[in-house]
């Protein structure tokens, strides 16, 4: 890993990739100009010292542990299903969503007397651990989208997935019955990374906690 070359950070594509590019410009790091309907996947700053890398939001933590990027951010959703071993030096302020059970609104009242339960997810190791905790038998249906659906199709019985304002939910007849976890955006880095790129990696670190102060004492103020 080459002190010189770009700094390189993971984020997961779409209102999250969104949310932390306004940070860096934000933090006084950087400032990135997406094209929109562009096809390509990494975007360097108007500096050239700072490369963001667009990948699924399941993938962010791979490309971070396996050295494709010196760092990145994602969900703590994304991190606690897959057990990354990963240095995360910062809680950030956005990306704010819970990991909720929900089922059709008809269904609620009796779900959980069913002895056997159907669930579509995303988060099999999650929603697995939920269940099992609280007693009830499950089967995990794994899905990588449109999973409010299926309990609509008679797929499953409910499903366990990620919700910001539970809109997509109420609008095809679904409630939330619980929260399994609270999630926001987290500042993942490679160990090695660290190691060698200490300095630009401690400067954005130090930038980023400023801005979260100003975000904060805002809130406050407000």
């Amino acid at each position: 890993m080459s002190a010189n070359r770009p700094l390189t950070i993971a984020l997961p594509a779409g209102r999250l990739a969104e949310e932390s590019i306004d940070f860096f410009a934000r933090a006084g790091l950087a400032e990135f100009h997406l094209p929109k309907g562009g096809r390509s996947l990494t975007f360097l700053d108007e500096t050239g010292r700072y490369q963001i890398l667009l990948v699924r939001s399941q993938d962010v933590p791979t490309y971070v542990l396996q050295g494709g990027a010196d760092a990145g951010i994602t969900g703590r959703d994304v991190l606690t299903e897959g057990g990354y071993d990963l240095t995360i030096p910062l809680e950030l302020s956005f990306g704010d969503c819970r990991l909720s059970l929900a089922a059709l609104e008809k269904d609620a009242p009796t779900l959980k007397q069913k002895p056997h339960l159907r669930v579509a997810t995303k988060y099999p190791r999650l929603a697995q651990d939920f269940f099992f905790r609280n007693g009830m038998s499950c089967e995990i249906i794994k899905l990588h989208g449109s999973i409010e659906i299926a309990p609509v199709l008679g797929m499953a019985d409910c499903i366990v997935d990620l919700v910001s304002t539970g809109g997509t939910l109420r609008a095809i007849g679904l409630v939330e019955m619980d929260h399994i976890l609270y999630s926001s955006a987290v500042l993942v880095v490679n160990r090695a990374a660290y190691a060698v790129q200490t300095e630009r990696i401690q400067l954005m670190l130090s930038r980023f906690r400023a801005a979260l102060s100003e975000l904060e004492a805002a809130g406050s103020a407000g």
